[in-house]
């Protein structure tokens, strides 16, 4: 964006300009560290008003500021310099609303000033939020800026995951088959969701390397049960017998290779295959992100065809509903928004999103194809001309293959600093898949959206 001053001969009464920002959660926590008002209301981990609800009420001054991102970047532009600015609040906009600040020229004043009336309102619905009137000095000098670079901020990690924590703490705890957990790392991430409430872990695999394991932690584990097997294979069927059985509801991957843990739930007379495709879904937790983001499939199918695809997308779905996302908003990925039939993921987003539309998938609203910064970006988005319920607002994204699905998600873990909770869905109870590089806020993330998703879809139809 460029940003270019108006000197008060260039400008005329009636003339407007207006800027539109979606306001997140962190928008307010980053208000409050920088004007030390740290009233709770504003805050979304905090019930500022008592009502047992946890709201993030915008500052009315944040609310106001907006006013001045016209003021200086529009019109007058760069080199505007404030008298004065009333405000009235007419209602209140929370974390997650689009607001438009506008202003428009009604007097050209002496001494090179101008008086403005000033208003924000709510996209959608156009409340006005707050009104009132500026006096200010005009530049005195024609300036020109190419897009001014600020710093960005990280106000919070984690606050995703903490309320999944949150959600899955009082819930029964899941009796979880814990594959091999024969290294320190695998047996800690079982440990510390057992410590939570989040999980009942059984522990299968070679006893000795399980206790050698324990010792090098310092932890005991003598209140587990350790279920002995002497191979990895021999561990990965035991755990899809215990969910046959009906004694574990969810399966978690200790040390051993990703193939050798699936292989026997792919057994089409003895695994764990319930009609659906085996998909991997990371629910990441990305800093500055107003809502989790589900990135899809960066683990298991490596070339999806289109009924793939579908399956991808459902599974995804899935998981966004148990962990409380309504209607998921899901982005399917390209390197185009337009359908190109030299590019075949881009056939391939068009396609699940007419059959998203017939009712083919169910419970989400798909758009696609949509390029990352138009599925993510709303100033993107509407630079393309795209108008959608998802464009711009994209909770899930489906990459068009293994590659891009673990090169988005490894971006945004190593640039963005977002940690991701795995799990492979379509099986007949949730696969919690970590890394051994997993910290072990995103290790019991992953028991937390496991156990959500079991209790919503498996355990109530128990």
């Amino acid at each position: 964006m460029i940003f270019e001053s108006r000197k008060w001969e260039e400008i005329e009464v009636g003339q407007t300009a207006e800027f539109k920002r979606l306001c997140t959660a962190d928008d307010f926590y980053v208000f409050a560290a920088a004007s030390g008002n740290h009233n709770p209301v504003h805050l979304e981990a905090e019930d500022g008003d008592g009502d047992g609800v946890k709201e993030a009420y915008a500052p009315g001054m944040f609310v106001a500021s907006l006013i001045t991102a016209v003021l200086g970047n529009q019109l007058p532009g760069p080199g505007t310099l404030y008298r004065s600015q009333s405000l009235r609040f007419h209602d209140r906009a929370v974390a997650g609303e689009e607001l438009c600040a506008r202003v428009e020229v009604v007097e050209k004043l002496e001494g090179g000033m101008l008086r403005l009336k000033t208003e924000v309102t709510r996209v959608g619905d156009n409340a006005v939020i707050v009104e009132g009137e500026a006096v200010v000095v005009a530049p005195k000098n024609h300036l020109k800026f190419d897009a001014l670079e600020v710093p960005g901020l990280i106000s919070q990690r984690h606050r995703h995951f903490e309320k999944l924590l949150e959600k899955a703490e009082p819930l029964p705890d899941l009796v979880t088959a814990v594959v091999c957990p024969e290294e320190p790392v695998s047996l800690d991430g079982a440990i510390l969701a057992a410590e939570h409430k989040i999980i009942e872990p059984l522990l299968i695999g070679h006893p000795e390397k399980i206790m050698a394991a324990a010792k090098e932690l310092g932890r005991g584990v003598t209140k587990f049960e350790i279920l002995p097997a002497e191979t990895a294979r021999d561990a990965a069927r035991m755990a899809v017998e215990l969910v046959n059985e009906g004694r574990a509801g969810a399966v978690m991957k200790g040390h051993l290779h990703t193939d050798a843990l699936l292989k026997p739930m792919l057994d089409k007379a003895t695994g764990l295959r319930v009609g659906k495709r085996f998909t991997h879904v990371f629910v990441m937790d990305v800093p500055g992100v107003v809502h989790p983001l589900i990135v899809t499939d960066a683990a298991i199918n490596i070339a999806p065809d289109l009924e793939t695809k579908v399956h991808i997308v459902q599974n995804a779905i899935d998981v966004a509903i148990s962990i409380g996302i309504e209607v998921p908003k899901v982005g399917v990925l390209s390197a185009v928004e337009t359908v190109t039939p030299a590019i075949p993921s881009s056939l391939d987003a068009a396609l699940l999103s007419k059959m998203a539309e017939r009712g083919q998938i169910k419970g989400g609203d798909v758009d696609g194809p949509l390029a990352m910064d138009n599925a993510v970006d709303l100033g993107a988005a509407r630079t393309k001309g795209i108008r959608s319920n998802v464009a711009g607002r994209a909770e899930v994204l489906v990459a068009p293959g293994i590659d891009s699905a673990n090169m988005l998600a490894k971006q945004l873990a190593y640039i963005s600093h977002a940690e991701g909770a795995g799990l492979v869905l379509g099986a007949k109870v949730p696969v919690i898949l970590n890394s051994r590089s997993d910290s072990g806020m995103a290790r019991l993330a992953s028991c937390a959206v496991a156990s959500i998703h079991y209790h919503r879809t498996v355990g109530s139809q128990l």
